[in-house]
């Protein structure tokens, strides 16, 4: 598991790294993207990031409910799938939002701190269980219950460095002539 916690974060890097070859493509016939460019609301920098927040909510419980009633599901291995999916829309809903916005650097700097937040708050959520974690009865090995905690704080950390260089990063691709 910790294997495929490291592909998953090496994986991500490396969008980081190529993540204006992906940003120039997602085309310009992106339905999201249109529909975010023509919104007045939008522009604002508080709603847009407030919109950030809420996809991210939206996507993070979408993604654990799913993964909860896996849980009655014998197939095994696809809750491996159902996360690299969720990875892959969230980016994709990352990149949307980076090509609809059209203020100005700093605006859209807090725009992708307001909206990557949530994962910052989640960061938070999982510090506190971890550092006040006590068995719930004598003699429990709370051992598992750290390391499932410890692995939110690494995915929650990495989720919120990206969302915000995906969305805080600018468009200096130049034109081929």
């Amino acid at each position: 598991m910790t294997s495929i916690l490291m592909i998953g974060c090496i994986g991500v890097l490396l969008i980081i790294y190529f993540r204006k070859t992906f940003i120039e493509h997602l085309g310009k016939k992106n339905n999201l993207v249109h529909k975010l460019k023509n919104a007045n609301w939008f522009q604002n920098h508080w709603l847009s990031g407030l919109f950030l927040f809420c996809m991210n909510a939206v996507l993070f419980f979408t993604t654990a409910l799913i993964l909860y009633l896996l849980i009655f599901c014998p197939i095994p291995y696809l809750h491996i799938i159902l996360m690299f999916a969720a990875v892959l829309t969230s980016i994709l809903l990352w990149l949307a939002i980076n090509k609809a916005w059209q203020g100005s650097k700093r605006n859209r700097l807090k725009m992708s701190a307001v909206g990557s937040s949530f994962y910052f708050f989640l960061l938070m959520l999982f510090i506190y269980w971890f550092v006040t974690i006590k068995p719930s009865y004598q003699g429990e090995d709370i051992f598992m219950k750290g390391f499932g905690l410890l692995f939110g704080m690494i995915v929650s950390s990495v989720a919120c460095a990206s969302c915000f260089i995906f969305t805080a990063s600018t468009q200096n691709i130049k034109k081929k002539a």
